[in-house]
């Protein structure tokens, strides 16, 4: 007998892939026939039907027709540590050094290299940038809290082999840790940052509180921290701000230009984000994004 809650998460991915304008092969073969005859049944080893179509039922837009990538990223502080604005030179080196520590035993899809900004090559420099991996010193908001003190001492960069997974030391947050890659499978890439985040916190302690959920500098971040986002293409949309901007309000989104906060769309791309982080779990955040922009799909779609 299938499990209660993988037949609701059945019913309800089988619900939003119908009602999608998706051309996807899943869409186009898993009729509700097929789906109803198939949903309670389960193999010898367990397996069940959403074993089988959950990639499908998380990618409406398999072809890539839409969706350009997708990133989702968590902040993280370090406990016993303060927040940037106090944080003495000798303790940017020890955090530094124990993140890069930690970061060096990651193994298999996660396993990379960590890049301090002390000492940085032009070479190295630019293939990070090349990379859009780098970040910068802190804009004047961050200059005027205090934020930046001896930069670049203490701060760092990380990534693996693949290029998919990102972690940032000391830019904003003790740790910026993102997952991301090219087209709009937003399964992997979460699963993929939350098994990071897993194998980093068994080294490194997390400040998390039980009323605030996970600290951060920035209390906009506070709870999740989690900001899932699509860069995606709605050149229709966009010809129609106030339309893409009322969709994005009924489902909590935020609409950044292709660049991010404070730029312009570029070829009709934006960057679009859950708006919620404190008062639901990292899967409700996640979900809300996904919800959303299968809406906008949808209504780029019909335009």
């Amino acid at each position: 007998m299938v499990d209660a809650a993988v037949l609701d998460k059945l019913e309800t991915g089988y619900a939003k892939l119908a009602a999608s304008d998706s051309k996807s092969l899943l869409k186009k073969h898993l009729t509700k026939e097929v789906f109803d005859q198939l949903k309670t049944r389960k193999t010898s080893f367990g397996s069940t039907l959403l074993d089988v179509i959950q990639s499908g039922l998380e990618n409406h837009d398999s072809g890539g027709e839409y969706i350009v990538s997708t990133r989702v990223r968590c902040g993280r502080s370090l406990d016993g540590y303060p927040f940037n604005p106090c944080l003495t030179e000798a303790q940017y080196k020890e955090m530094e050094e124990k993140v890069s520590s930690t970061l060096s035993g990651l193994t298999s899809e996660l396993k990379g290299t960590f890049y301090p900004l002390t000492g940085m090559s032009k070479d190295v420099q630019q293939k990070l940038i090349d990379d859009h991996f780098l970040f910068k010193e802190g804009d004047r908001f961050l200059q005027a809290a205090n934020a930046c003190r001896f930069w670049p001492t203490g701060r760092g960069i990380f990534h693996n082999d693949d290029k998919t997974f990102l972690v940032w030391c000391n830019e904003e947050d003790h740790l910026r840790i993102i997952s991301m890659q090219m087209g709009g499978d937003l399964g992997q890439v979460y699963r993929r940052l939350v098994t990071a985040v897993n194998e980093i916190e068994k080294r490194l302690p997390f400040s998390h509180n039980d009323r605030f959920g996970f600290l951060t500098f920035c209390p906009t971040n506070l709870g999740t921290t989690v900001r899932a986002s699509v860069h995606i293409k709605v050149p229709k949309l966009a010809a129609n701000k106030a339309k893409l901007e009322e969709v994005a309000a009924k489902y909590n989104l935020q609409v950044r230009g292709t660049r991010g906060e404070h730029t312009e769309a570029e070829g009709g791309i934006y960057d679009i984000s859950n708006k919620r982080r404190l008062g639901l779990t990292e899967y409700q955040a996640v979900k809300e994004m996904n919800d959303g922009i299968a809406e906008l799909i949808k209504l780029e779609a019909s335009l």
